[in-house]
């Protein structure tokens, strides 16, 4: 899988997971079913996903900080993610694969050395990514919504 095509899946889910968020909160608001919670702790956790794989592509891709950083932003607005994946690959800023797997580039920093070790091991490190966002996610759900429900 190239960094092109793990972004694109994740902008996707991002995309669908606001509209099922969206939809969740008209069907609250019109008393039709309260389906905020499902629907809001499966926006949270792709959400996660998402951030986490922005990062990981902004550093196989070498992007300036700014890109990343507008990467990671944008998933707080509705349908933003799958635009900033267009433009990036319009951009010539998915191109390759991963720059640090094995045979690949040695890498320079923490950061990278990380990722050399996810991409050397990337089923180890898959469950370990989901392990620390499931972590993260339930803490989330822990402390409850971000906007206190009346």
């Amino acid at each position: 899988m190239t960094p092109r095509t793990l972004l694109k899946i994740f902008s996707i889910a991002e995309l669908f997971t606001w509209a099922g968020l969206i939809t969740a909160l008209i069907l609250r608001a019109t008393g039709t079913a309260d389906i905020v919670s499902i629907a809001g702790g499966i926006h949270g956790f792709i959400f996660l996903c998402y951030v986490a794989t922005t990062i990981f592509v902004w550093v196989n891709q070498q992007w300036k900080p700014r890109v990343g950083v507008t990467g990671v932003a944008l998933a707080i607005i509705p349908f933003a993610t799958l635009p900033f994946e267009l433009w990036a690959d319009r951009n010539n800023l998915l191109d390759g694969t991963w720059r640090l797997a094995p045979g690949g580039e040695t890498p320079q920093n923490f950061v990278e050395k990380i990722q050399a070790l996810v991409l050397a091991r990337p089923v180890v490190a898959a469950v370990g990514l989901l392990l620390i966002v499931s972590v993260v996610f339930s803490v989330l759900l822990y402390l409850g919504p971000p906007i206190p429900q009346s």
